[in-house]
């Protein structure tokens, strides 16, 4: 087999990567400027109710968000402070007392407190580079020192390394509502410092059983704190109290929620309650960050094609069509976040969204959002879809189709010329039609089997792959990791580099190894018109497994997607098969 290759290959696949990297700082300068005027009108209403927005804070709550150089370099040489200080772990620059200003063209500017020494600077910039930053020098700026110390206090006063300095202070007197008030902040702090997506709280009234916060992060439960029945007992009653939940009632499964601020952003803690044992209680908080949300061109950076072909579908340009876009995958596989950078592809100034969601977890600007109520006449996720198309609506947003009146009624909204996204419960692209018609009725499986294979237009079912620790992982030739069978179904011939897993982490990655979790595709992608659907419709009725053949179907494996993580490194080799299996 001849190892030559074809420059000609090479210089066009290079063009065609530089054309699709205008095209999304096209619809990134575009996303940004179709919200301004509106901004800015709001901005000048605002500051006449004393209330101060930027407006820029303003276009981020609209979900205008940029896509910087650094998206689509593996190497970072410019961030705000806001991003360092999201990827740099905080005990490398927060015992310094120093303000992390930004980084521009490799130079990263900081405010110190007091005078750091070569070592300190040098300790800086080796976590800066190994974070996946490109720093050659660190620039000290002078600032007042007042201005300094307020600026340190408001976007710091939050620290997570305070959390167990805190916790020991308050148990030493669980009386001080001070302390326990102070202890609540800085977990909520430390949780988000470390990335995690959701905080459980288990406080048991035995005395013999552990009463654990665990936090859970890139999918991976973490012990974190251990404290006693009667502390835990006040702990829950705080959150409780502020989620506006009757803290009194142990037994009855109920939800609520409450705001906080850390380093400036606000974050939408939702909270769960429902009964632990015989006489205890059992919180999970879910931590809503919405400038943790991914941006649609951030999200699809390893999935062009599919990327591409859902911001046509969700272009303004397309009006009338209908169609349905489905995203499957089991729960916390991010099929939400998805959903939500979907939205924010759409532009909301010329195009009506209307979002069915049960519950609401973002607030979207330029959206109208429902709430569904199960039990209430009329608040069913089909209820509301009925209603949502007397609202003129352009696209309608549905959480998730869970039953067969809302999957009728969802085929109904397409066919009549709505465009409709949805989400199910279904292992793969193929099994998400299996899983809709298993919720139809079955006077009516035909007919609405037709409509389906009318309509559907995309489906993508995903996965969160966990991925490695760029700092600490280390590099090996692949046939070192697998064998020729494993290498075959990779297709891998045992030359590329890879990286493997470092089971003792470092302290970029809090000694796990893992940093983050990237988005897997299994995508069905069909691209033909109504009129030439009859052998997708007769493949769904007889065998599902030959739509991937039927002309106009476009199909994104997951085994594509799994090679191209393990080739540039993002995913060890062994985890790869594992979920290959799946």
């Amino acid at each position: 087999m001849s190892d030559t290759t074809n420059p000609e290959a090479d210089e066009s696949k290079d063009l065609e990567k530089k054309r699709l990297q205008e095209r999304r700082r096209l619809r990134s300068g575009e996303g940004r400027e179709r919200y301004l005027d509106m901004v800015q009108r709001e901005r000048a209403l605002l500051l006449d109710q004393g209330i101060s927005r930027s407006t820029e804070q303003l276009l981020d709550m609209a979900g205008a968000v940029t896509t910087s150089e650094q998206e689509d370099e593996a190497i970072k040489d410019r961030a705000t402070g806001d991003q360092l200080r999201a990827v740099l772990p905080v005990q490398s620059w927060l015992p310094l007392s120093i303000h992390l200003i930004g980084l521009r063209d490799s130079v990263l500017r900081v405010a110190p407190l007091h005078d750091l020494n070569d070592r300190q600077i040098q300790s800086l910039l080796s976590t800066a580079n190994r974070s996946g930053f490109h720093v050659e020098r660190v620039e000290i700026e002078v600032w007042d020192r007042k201005e300094l110390i307020d600026t340190l206090r408001s976007v710091h006063d939050l620290s997570a390394d305070r959390c167990e300095k805190t916790l020991s202070l308050w148990l030493a007197d669980t009386d001080n509502g001070l302390l326990l008030n102070q202890f609540q902040r800085d977990m909520l702090a430390e949780a988000l410092q470390m990335r995690a997506s959701d905080i459980h709280l288990v406080q048991d009234n035995n005395p013999a059983a552990p009463n654990w916060i665990q936090y859970r992060i890139d999918g991976d439960m973490m012990p974190m704190h251990l404290l006693p029945p009667e502390a835990m007992a006040r702990l829950t009653t705080l959150l409780k109290r502020d989620a506006g939940l009757n803290f009194g009632d142990r037994v009855t499964p109920k939800d609520g929620r409450f705001g906080f601020v850390w380093q400036g952003r606000s974050i939408d803690v939702r909270v769960a309650a429902g009964p632990q044992a015989q006489d205890g209680e059992k919180l999970t908080l879910r931590l809503l960050d919405r400038a943790a949300l991914k941006g649609f061109d951030e999200l699809f950076r390893r999935h062009e094609d599919v990327g591409d072909y859902l911001a046509k579908l969700l272009s303004p340009e397309i009006k009338g069509g209908g169609g349905l876009i489905l995203l499957s995958g089991p729960t916390g596989s991010g099929k939400t976040t998805t959903l939500y950078a979907c939205v924010q592809q759409i532009d909301r100034r010329r195009r009506h969204v209307l979002t069915i969601e049960d519950p609401i977890e973002y607030e979207l600007r330029y959206a109208t959002q429902w709430q569904v109520r199960p039990g209430m006449p009329g608040g069913s996720f089909a209820d509301l879809i009925r209603a949502a198309m007397r609202h003129d609506p352009d696209y309608i947003i549905i959480g998730e189709m869970r039953d067969p009146d809302t999957v009728e009624t969802s085929l109904k909204a397409a066919e009549s010329g709505h465009t409709v996204i949805s989400t199910i419960h279904a292992d793969t692209a193929l099994q998400t039609f299996e899983r809709l018609r298993s919720l139809m009725p079955p006077e009516r499986e035909k007919s609405s089997s037709y409509t389906l294979a009318q309509q559907v237009r995309a489906i993508m079912n995903q996965r969160l792959v966990r991925t490695l620790c760029q700092g600490c992982s280390h590099k090996v030739e692949v046939r070192e990791v697998l064998n020729e069978h494993d290498l075959d179904m990779l297709d891998l011939n045992g030359d590329e580099k890879v990286r493997r897993h470092n089971a003792s982490g470092c302290d970029l990655c809090n000694r796990t190894g893992i940093s983050g979790r990237t988005l897997l595709l299994d995508a069905l992608l069909i691209t033909v018109g109504p009129s030439q659907r009859n052998d997708i419709y007769e493949a769904l009725m007889s065998n599902v497994n030959r739509i991937p053949e039927q002309e106009g179907v476009m199909v994104h494996t997951r085994k594509e997607g799994l090679v191209d993580l393990v080739t540039s490194g993002l995913v060890d080799p062994k985890a790869a098969l594992s979920y290959l299996e799946e």
